[in-house]
Protein backbone atom coordinates (compact mmCIF):
# COMPACT_ATOMS: atom_id res chain seq x y z
CA UNK A 1 0.00 0.00 0.00
CA UNK A 2 1.69 3.37 -0.57
CA UNK A 3 2.26 5.93 1.96
CA UNK A 4 -0.63 8.28 1.99
CA UNK A 5 -3.82 6.46 1.51
CA UNK A 6 -5.22 3.74 3.37
CA UNK A 7 -8.20 1.62 2.03
CA UNK A 8 -11.63 2.68 3.79
CA UNK A 9 -14.03 -0.09 4.42
CA UNK A 10 -16.75 1.51 6.37
CA UNK A 11 -19.75 2.90 4.05
CA UNK A 12 -19.52 6.76 4.96
CA UNK A 13 -22.70 9.13 5.79
CA UNK A 14 -21.58 10.59 2.54
CA UNK A 15 -19.78 8.43 -0.24
CA UNK A 16 -17.40 9.94 -2.50
CA UNK A 17 -15.83 8.87 -5.81
CA UNK A 18 -13.04 7.59 -3.85
CA UNK A 19 -12.92 4.66 -2.13
CA UNK A 20 -9.56 5.82 -0.37
CA UNK A 21 -9.02 8.45 2.46
CA UNK A 22 -6.16 10.61 3.55
CA UNK A 23 -3.75 9.74 6.51
CA UNK A 24 -3.22 12.07 8.96
CA UNK A 25 0.29 13.68 8.24
CA UNK A 26 -0.45 13.49 4.22
CA UNK A 27 -0.16 16.93 2.96
CA UNK A 28 -1.96 17.20 -0.36
CA UNK A 29 0.32 19.17 -3.51
CA UNK A 30 3.81 17.83 -1.26
CA UNK A 31 6.33 15.69 -3.13
CA UNK A 32 5.37 11.71 -1.52
CA UNK A 33 2.52 14.00 0.56
CA UNK A 34 5.25 14.32 3.19
CA UNK A 35 4.24 17.37 5.78
CA UNK A 36 7.06 19.70 6.51
CA UNK A 37 7.91 20.06 10.19
CA UNK A 38 10.74 22.10 9.99
CA UNK A 39 11.55 25.57 8.89
CA UNK A 40 15.37 24.31 7.51
CA UNK A 41 15.54 22.96 3.80
CA UNK A 42 17.43 19.10 3.11
CA UNK A 43 16.07 18.79 -0.33
CA UNK A 44 14.08 21.41 -2.53
CA UNK A 45 11.52 19.86 -4.93
CA UNK A 46 11.13 22.84 -8.08
CA UNK A 47 8.62 22.35 -10.04
CA UNK A 48 9.37 24.28 -13.79
CA UNK A 49 6.36 24.26 -16.04
CA UNK A 50 8.19 25.15 -19.40
CA UNK A 51 6.52 24.10 -22.82
CA UNK A 52 7.99 26.70 -25.38
CA UNK A 53 9.69 24.68 -28.04
CA UNK A 54 7.81 20.77 -27.97
CA UNK A 55 8.34 19.45 -31.34
CA UNK A 56 5.52 16.85 -30.99
CA UNK A 57 3.76 15.35 -28.30
CA UNK A 58 2.30 18.39 -25.86
CA UNK A 59 1.64 18.54 -22.12
CA UNK A 60 4.79 18.82 -20.64
CA UNK A 61 3.93 21.98 -18.29
CA UNK A 62 1.63 19.73 -16.49
CA UNK A 63 4.47 17.45 -16.06
CA UNK A 64 5.42 18.43 -12.21
CA UNK A 65 2.14 18.24 -10.56
CA UNK A 66 1.32 14.80 -12.06
CA UNK A 67 4.78 13.89 -10.57
CA UNK A 68 4.01 15.29 -7.46
CA UNK A 69 0.53 13.87 -7.51
CA UNK A 70 1.73 10.09 -8.52
CA UNK A 71 4.45 10.54 -5.68
CA UNK A 72 1.68 10.12 -3.34
CA UNK A 73 1.47 6.60 -4.37
CA UNK A 74 5.25 5.90 -3.98
CA UNK A 75 6.08 3.53 -1.37
CA UNK A 76 8.18 5.32 1.17
CA UNK A 77 10.72 2.52 1.93
CA UNK A 78 14.24 2.72 0.38
CA UNK A 79 16.36 -0.64 -0.11
CA UNK A 80 19.34 1.13 -0.26
CA UNK A 81 18.29 3.75 2.34
CA UNK A 82 17.08 0.81 4.57
CA UNK A 83 13.86 3.13 5.97
CA UNK A 84 10.96 4.95 4.95
CA UNK A 85 11.58 8.32 3.26
CA UNK A 86 12.14 11.26 4.40
CA UNK A 87 14.88 9.65 6.55
CA UNK A 88 15.06 12.35 9.11
CA UNK A 89 15.40 15.03 6.37
CA UNK A 90 13.11 17.84 5.25
CA UNK A 91 12.16 18.07 2.14
CA UNK A 92 10.48 20.80 0.98
CA UNK A 93 7.84 21.54 -2.12
CA UNK A 94 8.64 24.76 -3.27
CA UNK A 95 5.87 26.58 -5.18
CA UNK A 96 6.22 26.51 -9.11
CA UNK A 97 7.99 28.72 -11.32
CA UNK A 98 5.78 31.45 -12.24
CA UNK A 99 5.79 31.40 -16.26
CA UNK A 100 6.62 35.07 -16.67
CA UNK A 101 8.20 36.42 -19.53
CA UNK A 102 7.11 38.06 -22.56
CA UNK A 103 9.89 36.11 -24.78
CA UNK A 104 11.32 32.74 -24.75
CA UNK A 105 14.70 34.29 -23.69
CA UNK A 106 13.18 36.04 -20.60
CA UNK A 107 11.40 32.98 -19.57
CA UNK A 108 14.66 30.82 -19.79
CA UNK A 109 15.96 34.06 -17.50
CA UNK A 110 12.72 33.62 -14.99
CA UNK A 111 13.46 29.94 -14.68
CA UNK A 112 17.90 30.40 -13.83
CA UNK A 113 16.65 33.41 -11.31
CA UNK A 114 13.40 30.88 -9.68
CA UNK A 115 16.11 28.44 -9.23
CA UNK A 116 18.83 30.24 -8.16
CA UNK A 117 18.72 30.92 -4.28
CA UNK A 118 18.72 27.34 -4.69
CA UNK A 119 21.38 25.90 -5.97
CA UNK A 120 24.15 27.76 -2.82
CA UNK A 121 24.85 23.85 -1.67
CA UNK A 122 22.89 24.38 1.46
CA UNK A 123 20.05 22.14 0.30
CA UNK A 124 20.29 19.55 -2.35
CA UNK A 125 17.97 20.74 -5.08
CA UNK A 126 15.67 18.21 -7.42
CA UNK A 127 14.16 20.01 -10.64
CA UNK A 128 10.66 18.78 -11.71
CA UNK A 129 10.06 19.78 -15.74
CA UNK A 130 8.84 20.76 -17.93
CA UNK A 131 10.54 20.33 -21.39
CA UNK A 132 13.99 20.05 -21.57
CA UNK A 133 14.72 23.39 -22.68
CA UNK A 134 14.82 24.01 -18.71
CA UNK A 135 18.50 22.62 -18.82
CA UNK A 136 20.46 25.22 -19.99
CA UNK A 137 19.04 27.74 -17.61
CA UNK A 138 19.39 25.22 -14.79
CA UNK A 139 22.90 24.71 -15.77
CA UNK A 140 23.34 28.63 -15.43
CA UNK A 141 21.87 28.18 -12.28
CA UNK A 142 24.70 25.90 -10.96
CA UNK A 143 27.42 28.89 -11.82
CA UNK A 144 25.73 29.83 -7.58
CA UNK A 145 27.40 25.99 -6.11
CA UNK A 146 30.09 26.97 -3.83
CA UNK A 147 32.00 23.73 -5.72
CA UNK A 148 31.18 24.98 -9.26
CA UNK A 149 32.09 28.69 -8.52
CA UNK A 150 30.57 30.49 -10.73
CA UNK A 151 33.03 28.85 -13.33
CA UNK A 152 31.31 26.09 -15.59
CA UNK A 153 34.14 24.59 -16.85
CA UNK A 154 33.72 22.70 -13.07
CA UNK A 155 31.01 21.06 -13.73
CA UNK A 156 30.05 17.54 -15.26
CA UNK A 157 26.38 16.80 -16.52
CA UNK A 158 24.96 13.36 -16.65
CA UNK A 159 22.41 13.01 -19.26
CA UNK A 160 20.15 10.31 -19.23
CA UNK A 161 17.99 10.67 -22.93
CA UNK A 162 16.79 9.03 -26.27
CA UNK A 163 17.86 12.47 -27.76
CA UNK A 164 21.40 14.02 -28.18
CA UNK A 165 20.01 16.84 -27.86
CA UNK A 166 23.08 18.54 -30.08
CA UNK A 167 21.27 20.17 -32.68
CA UNK A 168 22.19 23.81 -33.62
CA UNK A 169 19.22 25.04 -33.78
CA UNK A 170 15.24 23.07 -34.63
CA UNK A 171 12.91 25.12 -36.57
CA UNK A 172 15.02 28.21 -36.20
CA UNK A 173 15.36 28.19 -32.53
CA UNK A 174 18.51 27.51 -31.08
CA UNK A 175 16.91 27.34 -27.45
CA UNK A 176 14.55 24.47 -28.63
CA UNK A 177 14.73 21.59 -26.44
CA UNK A 178 16.40 19.52 -28.92
CA UNK A 179 19.33 21.76 -28.24
CA UNK A 180 19.79 21.67 -24.53
CA UNK A 181 23.10 19.77 -24.66
CA UNK A 182 24.28 21.46 -27.32
CA UNK A 183 23.50 25.21 -25.44
CA UNK A 184 24.78 23.31 -21.65
CA UNK A 185 28.12 22.57 -23.95
CA UNK A 186 28.29 26.37 -25.21
CA UNK A 187 27.81 27.58 -21.51
CA UNK A 188 31.04 26.06 -21.01
CA UNK A 189 30.69 22.75 -18.89
CA UNK A 190 33.73 20.15 -18.06
CA UNK A 191 32.24 17.46 -19.76
CA UNK A 192 28.92 15.57 -20.80
CA UNK A 193 28.53 11.87 -20.84
CA UNK A 194 25.46 10.73 -22.30
CA UNK A 195 22.97 7.15 -21.96
CA UNK A 196 20.19 5.78 -23.74
CA UNK A 197 20.63 8.12 -26.96
CA UNK A 198 19.07 6.53 -30.44
CA UNK A 199 17.47 9.34 -31.90
CA UNK A 200 19.88 12.02 -33.44
CA UNK A 201 20.51 13.65 -36.78
CA UNK A 202 22.99 13.46 -38.95
CA UNK A 203 25.17 16.67 -37.36
CA UNK A 204 24.76 15.46 -33.50
CA UNK A 205 26.64 12.49 -34.80
CA UNK A 206 29.20 14.31 -36.20
CA UNK A 207 29.56 16.67 -32.78
CA UNK A 208 29.17 13.32 -30.80
CA UNK A 209 32.10 11.99 -32.86
CA UNK A 210 34.05 15.43 -33.01
CA UNK A 211 33.83 16.69 -29.42
CA UNK A 212 36.05 15.15 -26.70
CA UNK A 213 34.05 16.76 -24.16
CA UNK A 214 31.24 14.30 -24.95
CA UNK A 215 31.17 10.91 -24.03
CA UNK A 216 28.20 9.16 -25.64
CA UNK A 217 26.67 5.28 -24.41
CA UNK A 218 24.39 4.41 -27.84
CA UNK A 219 21.20 2.37 -26.45
CA UNK A 220 21.54 0.10 -29.27
CA UNK A 221 24.99 -0.97 -28.04
CA UNK A 222 23.82 -1.20 -24.14
CA UNK A 223 20.05 -2.58 -25.11
CA UNK A 224 21.13 -5.35 -27.19
CA UNK A 225 22.23 -8.90 -26.61
CA UNK A 226 25.61 -8.20 -25.53
CA UNK A 227 24.75 -4.95 -23.90
CA UNK A 228 25.79 -6.15 -20.36
CA UNK A 229 29.31 -5.56 -21.13
CA UNK A 230 28.84 -2.24 -22.21
CA UNK A 231 26.63 -0.97 -19.69
CA UNK A 232 29.36 -2.06 -17.04
CA UNK A 233 31.55 0.46 -18.94
CA UNK A 234 28.56 3.37 -18.46
CA UNK A 235 28.99 2.55 -14.90
CA UNK A 236 32.65 2.43 -14.99
CA UNK A 237 32.58 6.09 -16.72
CA UNK A 238 30.27 7.55 -14.09
CA UNK A 239 32.48 5.96 -11.32
CA UNK A 240 35.48 7.91 -12.81
CA UNK A 241 34.07 11.20 -12.71
CA UNK A 242 35.53 14.11 -10.52
CA UNK A 243 34.46 17.16 -9.18
CA UNK A 244 30.50 18.71 -8.93
CA UNK A 245 27.78 16.83 -11.52
CA UNK A 246 24.58 18.11 -12.56
CA UNK A 247 22.24 14.67 -13.67
CA UNK A 248 19.45 15.58 -16.19
CA UNK A 249 16.61 12.73 -16.87
CA UNK A 250 14.61 13.32 -19.97
CA UNK A 251 12.08 10.53 -18.69
CA UNK A 252 12.13 9.49 -22.71
CA UNK A 253 15.45 7.17 -21.99
CA UNK A 254 13.38 4.99 -21.28
CA UNK A 255 11.76 2.65 -23.14
CA UNK A 256 8.78 4.11 -24.20
CA UNK A 257 6.40 1.18 -22.74
CA UNK A 258 7.20 2.72 -19.20
CA UNK A 259 6.94 6.29 -20.54
CA UNK A 260 4.07 6.37 -23.49
CA UNK A 261 3.38 10.07 -22.86
CA UNK A 262 6.28 11.50 -22.81
CA UNK A 263 6.82 14.93 -25.47
CA UNK A 264 8.64 12.46 -27.88
CA UNK A 265 8.36 8.82 -27.11
CA UNK A 266 11.30 6.52 -28.67
CA UNK A 267 11.11 2.27 -28.96
CA UNK A 268 14.04 0.76 -28.01
CA UNK A 269 15.14 2.87 -24.70
CA UNK A 270 16.74 2.05 -21.14
CA UNK A 271 15.32 -0.33 -18.42
CA UNK A 272 13.89 1.54 -15.15
CA UNK A 273 16.47 -0.61 -13.20
CA UNK A 274 19.39 0.74 -15.26
CA UNK A 275 18.49 4.21 -15.04
CA UNK A 276 18.10 3.79 -10.92
CA UNK A 277 21.30 1.93 -11.17
CA UNK A 278 22.91 5.47 -13.32
CA UNK A 279 21.32 7.40 -10.54
CA UNK A 280 22.86 5.53 -7.55
CA UNK A 281 26.22 4.85 -8.89
CA UNK A 282 26.28 8.58 -9.94
CA UNK A 283 25.54 9.43 -5.54
CA UNK A 284 27.76 6.22 -4.32
CA UNK A 285 31.02 7.99 -6.23
CA UNK A 286 33.63 8.85 -4.31
CA UNK A 287 35.26 11.34 -6.45
CA UNK A 288 31.86 13.26 -8.07
CA UNK A 289 29.38 15.27 -6.18
CA UNK A 290 26.14 15.33 -7.62
CA UNK A 291 25.00 18.94 -7.04
CA UNK A 292 21.97 18.86 -8.36
CA UNK A 293 18.84 16.90 -10.68
CA UNK A 294 16.26 17.05 -12.60
CA UNK A 295 13.66 15.20 -14.18
CA UNK A 296 11.83 16.47 -17.15
CA UNK A 297 9.41 15.75 -20.86
CA UNK A 298 6.85 14.05 -18.08
CA UNK A 299 3.66 14.23 -19.66
CA UNK A 300 0.39 13.10 -17.48
CA UNK A 301 -1.78 9.97 -18.80
CA UNK A 302 -5.43 9.96 -17.90
CA UNK A 303 -6.06 6.20 -18.89
CA UNK A 304 -3.04 5.19 -16.88
CA UNK A 305 -0.79 7.19 -14.27
CA UNK A 306 2.43 4.73 -15.91
CA UNK A 307 4.34 7.80 -17.22
CA UNK A 308 4.37 10.05 -14.25
CA UNK A 309 4.52 7.68 -11.71
CA UNK A 310 7.71 6.22 -13.65
CA UNK A 311 8.96 9.46 -12.98
CA UNK A 312 8.06 9.72 -9.09
CA UNK A 313 9.38 6.22 -8.67
CA UNK A 314 13.20 7.86 -9.95
CA UNK A 315 12.78 10.81 -8.10
CA UNK A 316 12.13 9.18 -4.84
CA UNK A 317 15.41 7.32 -5.80
CA UNK A 318 17.29 10.74 -6.34
CA UNK A 319 15.91 12.09 -2.99
CA UNK A 320 16.91 8.42 -1.46
CA UNK A 321 20.57 8.58 -3.18
CA UNK A 322 21.03 11.88 -2.01
CA UNK A 323 20.28 11.08 1.38
CA UNK A 324 22.75 8.34 1.72
CA UNK A 325 25.80 10.29 0.02
CA UNK A 326 24.85 13.06 2.63
CA UNK A 327 24.70 10.40 5.63
CA UNK A 328 27.60 8.90 3.98
CA UNK A 329 29.63 12.23 4.29
CA UNK A 330 29.96 12.14 0.56
CA UNK A 331 27.71 15.43 0.02
CA UNK A 332 28.61 18.27 2.45
CA UNK A 333 27.12 21.59 2.43
CA UNK A 334 28.81 24.25 1.34
CA UNK A 335 26.81 27.09 2.42
CA UNK A 336 24.52 28.45 5.73
CA UNK A 337 21.08 26.79 5.58
CA UNK A 338 18.56 29.76 3.67
CA UNK A 339 15.62 28.24 4.72
CA UNK A 340 12.11 28.13 2.71
CA UNK A 341 11.87 31.99 1.89
CA UNK A 342 14.58 32.86 -0.80
CA UNK A 343 14.41 35.57 -3.17
CA UNK A 344 14.71 34.83 -6.41
CA UNK A 345 17.69 36.24 -8.56
CA UNK A 346 17.50 38.96 -11.31
CA UNK A 347 20.56 38.13 -13.64
CA UNK A 348 19.66 38.50 -17.21
CA UNK A 349 21.90 35.91 -18.76
CA UNK A 350 19.69 34.69 -21.91
CA UNK A 351 17.99 37.96 -22.50
CA UNK A 352 21.21 39.54 -22.86
CA UNK A 353 22.35 37.55 -25.71
CA UNK A 354 21.87 38.01 -29.59
CA UNK A 355 19.02 35.54 -30.94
Amino acid sequence: MANSLHKNTEKTQEETPSAWIMAEDFVFGNFLGLPEKTDSVDIAILQVPYELTTSYGQGTALGPEACIEASTQVELFDSDLGEDLPGNQSIFTAKPWDGEGSTLLLQLDGISNYLSPWFHGDCFPLVLGGEHGILPPLVNACRNHKLVNNDLSNLTIVQIDAHADLRSELGGEKFSHACAAARSLDLGIKELFQAGIRAYSKEENEIIQSDTRITTFFARDTQNSNGGKVWSQWLEQLDNISGPVHLTIDIDGLDGVLVPATGTPVPGGLTFWQVAETITTLFNSKTATVVSADINEIVPQEDTPLTQFTAAMLAAKVVASQIISKREGRWQPHSKQQGKIRQPGIGNYFSSQSS
